[in-house]
């Protein structure tokens, strides 16, 4: 009876020691970032292994928030991605729910369009994308930024949402019908509150789709005041140097809401995830 035991414990330690690994590999550059933040003189490179280095100081943060166009490009990005949460949402708990609940004509092909979307990069859909923002006169706007980030959000959280909406028992919305429930109250005060984490999914991911993009951004702002957090730091590198303490600052800012997002939302992400991924 020992000798199993102890080879579960050694089956424990070994699967701790290789999560541990990539833990540890997955937060050194994290908190290299974080470090040179923290370094005077603007110095990437350091002698120190230290995490907090000699002298450290926070003037590199007091010099960003001071600095204007560093708080309208956070104001820029809040904006664009509070406006494609909402849009993504609105869009993806209905379309999901009709998808769900529904047989109309063309309802396949449309889901077979949507998935077929992920298979292509974005790079391949910005040239139609930037030809038809501008035939519509969406471009170097916020209205082209919000279209292309929902666009791109809405595929993977409409089958999302649609997953988890199948787990949800269909008698329910009977017997609320038989109650004499309307469809817009079955859907509002029934569907909606049982299919919380699977909204808050697709909150996160229409949220992450357009507060740290870069390329999409790049091509469709010109105008800087219209630029996003990460246009905003891709302008501190210059040809020939690049502030490489206001670069980490604002990598380290960027990077905030959505690590605190993830803490806050936590319990509800692994039911959101593993539930909408049952049934497709």
């Amino acid at each position: 009876m020992r000798k199993p035991r102890e080879l579960s414990l050694k089956g424990k330690i070994g699967a701790y020691g290789v999560l541990a690994l990539f833990a540890a590999f997955s937060l050194y550059p994290i908190l290299m970032v974080f470090s040179v933040s923290l370094r005077p003189g603007d110095r990437l490179l350091s002698k120190s292994l230290a995490l907090i280095p000699e002298n450290a100081s926070l003037q590199t943060y007091v010099k960003l928030f001071t600095q204007e166009p560093f708080l309208r490009w956070m104001t820029n990005s809040l904006i664009v991605s509070l406006v494609v949460t909402l849009v993504g949402v609105g869009l993806a708990a209905t379309a999901g729910y009709s998808f769900s609940r529904y047989k109309f004509r063309g309802r396949d092909t449309a889901m077979i369009g949507l998935i077929t979307t992920q298979m292509f990069p974005v790079t391949m859909l910005l040239l139609p994308l930037f030809i038809m923002l501008i035939k519509i006169k969406a471009y170097d706007n916020y209205m082209g930024l919000i279209i292309a980030y929902s666009a791109t959000a809405l595929p993977f959280t409409i089958w999302q949402m649609k997953g988890y909406y199948d787990t949800i028992p269909y008698s329910l919305e009977e017997a609320a019908r038989i109650d004499g429930c309307s469809e817009f109250g079955i859907f509002h005060r029934i569907v909606l509150p049982l299919a919380a984490p699977a909204l808050v999914i697709t909150a996160l991911f229409s949220f992450m789709t357009a507060w740290s993009e870069y390329l999409v951004a790049a091509v469709l702002i010109q105008d800087q005041n219209l630029f996003t957090l990460p246009l905003g730091l891709k302008s501190f590198q210059s040809n020939m140097e690049v502030s490489w303490g206001l670069y980490s600052a604002g990598a380290v800012i960027v990077s905030l809401p959505v690590v605190l997002i993830f803490l806050t939302l936590s319990r509800w992400l692994i039911s959101g995830l593993t539930l909408g991924s049952v049934k497709g």
